[in-house]
């Protein structure tokens, strides 16, 4: 294993029965970096990672963990990593503080450092003052966070976050993540994490867009976005037939997008087009705007299409992929 990666996968596919979740997929997870999995619902993201986390097994293909095979290592895998499900998984009848007992044990944290490694954890997701409050009392956003602290518990080198923010509203996910971008700088740690959030995407070092199992791209963010072609300009005019026309003829090498009130194209260097386009542009413009290209931009351009949104019906989704799962052991 090379070691500048703590993760590696050759080829990794499932099945169940006649799906293929995820479909020959390969890549490499650098020691240190934050890692996404971007994808809409069904793409193969949680599939890949409970492969990786050693909870369901590959139908073909290799993968490793911290340079253990996660079939033939399993217990060196587990030992490796600290996970949070995209589902609930704490015990809302306990305390938080009961929670990560319970959880030191499991790990065999040992018995001398159980309780300042509990208190450091509980410090960085700030929820010192609630230790000793039951969990059904959380609001959605601190479950999240004791959650990550509980993962961090046994000094994991790989943490994997499957859909962390899912259900949160946008002001606790940007609070969540200010949280993580701290945690992995206290750690030292690398972060693989799921996620159809665009936004959330961006705080990664280098994401793989996944569709249909499928790797479709990997690069860091930026990279991803310069390679949609320019940037995205929406043009509203008095008669947008005339100027659909005129832009075409003008511009034949731009795709020119009807939409229902502008029209869209791409540019190089908009913010350097726009001056002189406003000025010489022959239908009188009622507005123009500008915007640099997003993940959401990647991910259309890519497949035709727009990430669907994902909420609790996804939940349901991954419980009876994982029921199939089972059905055919």
């Amino acid at each position: 294993m090379d070691n500048s990666s703590i993760v590696e996968v050759e080829e990794l596919v499932k099945k169940f029965e006649n799906t293929t979740a995820v479909d020959g997929v390969s890549f490499e997870v650098k020691r240190g970096e934050t890692f996404g999995f971007l994808g809409p619902n069904g793409a193969g993201k949680t599939t890949t990672i409970n492969m990786l986390c050693t909870l369901l097994k590959p139908t073909s293909g290799r993968a490793s963990v911290n340079g253990y095979d996660v079939s033939a290592r399993k217990n060196e895998v587990r030992e490796s990593i600290g996970l949070v499900f995209q589902d609930p998984s704490l015990d809302d009848r306990l305390t938080a503080l009961e929670n990560l007992e319970f959880h030191t044990y499991i790990y065999h944290v040992p018995k001398d450092i159980r309780g300042r490694r509990i208190s450091e954890v509980l410090n960085m997701v700030g929820l010192s003052n609630r230790a000793d409050d039951m969990v059904n009392t959380y609001s959605g956003g601190m479950k999240r966070r004791l959650e990550i602290a509980r993962g961090l518990l046994h000094y994991p080198k790989v943490l994997f976050l499957d859909e962390p923010t899912i259900g949160l509203d946008p002001q606790t996910r940007n609070y969540i993540w200010d949280y993580i971008t701290d945690l992995k700088k206290r750690e030292e740690i690398t972060i693989f994490l799921t996620t159809h959030y665009m936004e959330e995407a961006e705080h990664c070092d280098r994401i793989a867009i996944i569709d249909d199992g499928k790797i479709i791209t990997l690069d860091t963010p930026e990279e991803l976005k310069n390679g949609v072609g320019g940037d995205v300009i929406r043009l509203k005019t008095e008669d947008d037939g005339k100027a659909y026309e005129i832009l075409q003829g003008e511009y034949p090498g731009i795709e020119i997008i009807r939409e229902p009130e502008c029209l869209c194209f791409k540019k190089e260097k908009g913010e350097d087009f726009i001056p002189n386009f406003i000025r010489n542009f022959p239908v009188r413009i009622n507005s123009i705007a500008l915007r640099r290209p997003t993940l959401d931009d990647v991910f259309l351009n890519l497949t035709g299409r727009e990430i669907r949104d994902e909420g609790a019906d996804s939940l349901s989704g991954l419980r009876q992929m994982r029921d199939l799962g089972k059905r055919k052991k």
